[in-house]
């Protein structure tokens, strides 16, 4: 009998083989095939949203995986929060979170369903977001400078001395009671449900003051419809070189910064949360996420997973003091 000629080598019979029982094994590394989701507590076209999706972007290219950012909003972050707290800890699901929800929301709720420290493990700053206080020119014209013409209108109108905030029980609600105290006046926090309401009725001389980030705030301050008056942080904003801070129109209290960072469920393998943490610092620190930052308004900042857990009790202590001398009773 006789047996047919082989017409290839029998290296790339062995070859031809190899590739097939790649492509046919069952999904051994399924885990790292799987995407990565991106938990984000706000809606999608918001700020946060915007700096999850531009990480997204990159640290798709850079671990080699699909990473999808996927939107629960609502209640400032706490839905989210709370997703994260309920995932396993297998690197396939992560949280990019600005300070409010993981320092500010404990402070003030009762019971938000999650405790950073227990439920969290800190991954890696993103970004840090200075806001500002704006004046709208319907009211205050476009003349005059500084936090200290803001309160002399006020006192000359008491009924319309409200300031916009982003939320209650946040720092720029809070911001406001130090703002008046060390100004003698009685500025009324009025909370919005985030900042572009608050430069709408800004541009419409609905209210006299808001705070809010510098990519609401700046372009219509560029078109001189808003006054930006002050920024806070502890030093001037690159792209408002002549607005001071807060500190330097001697109010103390409001300069810890709101910052973004991603956070992994508690129990993340060791090994896992360096490997994200390198690649965050990598897109981070890279000149195509800087330049879509600056366009948010935003500062891309990095971090050790140690350093943003250092970020984050500071700011909690910060802020404590802050709620208490507010005297808010956690609700």
């Amino acid at each position: 009998m006789r047996f047919p000629v082989l017409s290839q080598p029998l290296s790339c019979l062995a070859g031809a083989c190899l590739l097939a029982a790649t492509l046919l094994q069952p999904a051994a590394a399924q885990t790292d095939a799987a995407p990565i989701k991106l938990l984000v507590g706000f809606p999608a076209g918001g700020g946060t949203d915007a700096i999850a999706r531009h990480l997204a972007h990159g640290l798709q290219q850079e671990l080699g995986r699909n990473v999808l950012v996927e939107n629960k909003p609502g209640a400032g972050g706490q839905i989210a929060a709370q997703a994260l707290k309920a995932a396993r800890p297998d690197g396939n699901t992560l949280f990019v979170s600005n300070s409010h929800t993981v320092a500010m929301i404990p402070l003030t709720l009762l019971n938000p369903g999650f405790d950073p420290a227990r439920d969290f493990a800190p991954v890696g700053l993103v970004a840090i977001n200075p806001d500002l206080m704006a004046v709208s020119t319907a009211l205050l014209g476009t003349k005059g400078s500084g936090l200290r013409v803001l309160a002399q209108w006020a006192k000359a109108n008491p009924d319309k001395a409200n300031i916009g905030v982003p939320a209650l029980a946040s720092a720029p609600d809070f911001a406001v009671g130090i703002v008046g105290r060390a100004l003698g006046t009685d500025f009324v926090s009025a909370p919005y449900r985030g900042d572009a309401p608050i430069v709408q009725d800004l541009v419409a001389g609905q209210i006299a003051a808001g705070i809010g980030s510098v990519a609401v705030m700046l372009p219509q301050a560029q078109a001189g419809k808003l006054r930006i008056v002050a920024v806070n942080g502890t030093r001037r904003l690159p792209q408002l070189p002549d607005v001071p801070t807060y500190a330097e129109q001697g109010i103390k209290g409001y300069e810890e910064v709101i910052f973004t960072a991603v956070y992994a469920p508690a129990g993340l393998p060791p090994a896992l949360l360096q490997r994200y943490n390198r690649a965050i610092t990598k897109v981070v620190k890279s000149a195509e996420f800087g330049d879509k930052m600056s366009a948010l308004g935003v500062i891309p900042a990095s971090s050790t997973p140690a350093q943003l857990g250092a970020r984050l009790q500071s700011t909690r202590a910060t802020w404590s003091q802050m709620v208490q001398n507010a005297g808010y009773q956690p609700r």
